[in-house]
């Protein structure tokens, strides 16, 4: 029997949801979302992502999720529909009982159910028994926040990092004992510079901060400021962004592509803005360093060159927004130019937020790569 369509139980976890359908072995003409009232919205970000792809859709609205009894009788009367079968449950979502009950309408009618295993990445069939699948890795950035409420995603053009970037960042890591103490004072210069000439002045010489100059003049050489006597002007406003300690998300950012093939990385991007509107709510704007997926899972960076007063503010946003845009399979790193104290390095452990801070910073490729073929 070839499976035409999929039921699907909408929930507040919409991935399980996305990937059977983004597998080309197993992709199905129409989708029947069961939605309840509180997942009105999710049902609609699911909607937005599978009728480009040629899905149909269609609603099959529940008035409650926690009574079997009507769920069941919703799903037999949909179930009438398909004589010839062709259709298969994806139980993965829905409250459990939403799950129960559509189970056994299915069960009743012997038609195909199966399961998306939320850490193994894989579907299971659980009626009739046959083998396992692997899912492929199809899923995007975009539509993956999509699913998760974004009303809309901004991803800058895929580029990579500029050689002379590359170059600047590399010595940075390379000498990060040398230049620690000046970075901070560079971070000030270009917030001071935050103006329509994108100019300050610098106030110490080369003889009271030789290491401050030397910092200044690496970024000149990376073109990225030009220094007249006591007077420094940033190239544009994307010069500034690196000086004022984007420099490090670039160089976070470029490890992360030269790990895609060898990490299995299926989207990257950095300085993504993701806009979200509630129902009945002004829009609310948050913004990723970086975000990849890999495994079908998001992973989220944070790149951090200023001190922390509380740390554990950081570390709690970075939580709140893998949680809100990630799931419950979503992930979160931590690199930081600075150390984390001890109450917040093991609240990043509770939370389990991973870090990469201050001298590990060197050796900040082998982190990630541990850390995105890590399975926990």
């Amino acid at each position: 029997m070839t499976i035409t369509t999929h039921l699907i139980l909408v929930s507040a976890q919409p991935i399980p949801n996305l990937t059977p359908i983004l597998d080309d072995t197993l992709r199905p003409r129409k989708v029947i979302m069961l939605v309840s009232p509180d997942m009105q919205e999710r049902g609609k970000a699911l909607e937005n992502i599978y009728k480009p792809r040629g899905i149909s859709v269609e609603r099959c609205m529940i008035d409650d999720p926690w009574d079997a009894e009507h769920i069941s009788d919703r799903i037999l009367e949909l179930l009438t529909r398909y004589p010839e079968g062709g259709i298969a449950l994806n139980a993965t979502g829905g409250t459990k009982l939403m799950s129960i009950a559509a189970y056994e309408a299915f069960r009743s009618c012997e038609l195909p159910i199966f399961y998306i295993h939320p850490e193994q990445d894989r579907l299971i069939w659980l009626s009739p028994k046959k083998p396992a699948v692997e899912l492929a890795d199809r899923l995007k950035l975009r539509d993956y926040l999509t699913a998760y409420g974004a009303s809309t995603v901004e991803i800058p053009r895929a580029t990579g990092v500029a050689e002379p970037i590359r170059q600047l960042t590399r010595q940075l890591i390379t000498d990060i004992d040398r230049y620690a103490g000046e970075l901070g004072t560079l971070n000030y210069l270009a917030y001071q510079a935050n103006n329509p000439r994108l100019a300050c002045e610098i106030e110490e010489g080369p003889r009271s901060k030789p290491h401050l100059w030397e910092l200044l003049e690496l970024f000149a050489a990376a073109g990225l400021c030009r220094i007249d006597g006591h007077s420094l002007r940033f190239t544009d406003e994307n010069a500034r962004f690196t000086a004022n300690g984007g420099w490090l998300e670039e160089h976070t950012y470029d490890l992360c592509l030269k790990l895609k093939k060898a990490s299995d990385i299926q989207d990257v991007a950095c300085n993504i803005t993701i806009n979200r509107q509630p129902a009945g709510r002004a829009v609310v704007k948050n913004e990723i360093d970086i975000g990849l997926i890999r495994a079908n899972r998001l992973h989220l960076i944070e790149c951090k060159t200023k001190r922390f007063e509380q740390g554990a503010d950081v570390l709690y946003k970075l939580d709140s927004l893998r949680d809100l845009m990630g799931g419950l399979q979503g992930r979160a790193m931590l690199v930081s130019f600075n150390a984390l104290d001890k109450s917040s390095r093991a609240r990043a452990k509770e939370l389990k937020i991973r870090l990469c801070c201050q001298s590990e910073l060197r050796n900040l490729q082998f982190h990630l790569q541990t850390w995105l073929t890590n399975k926990r």
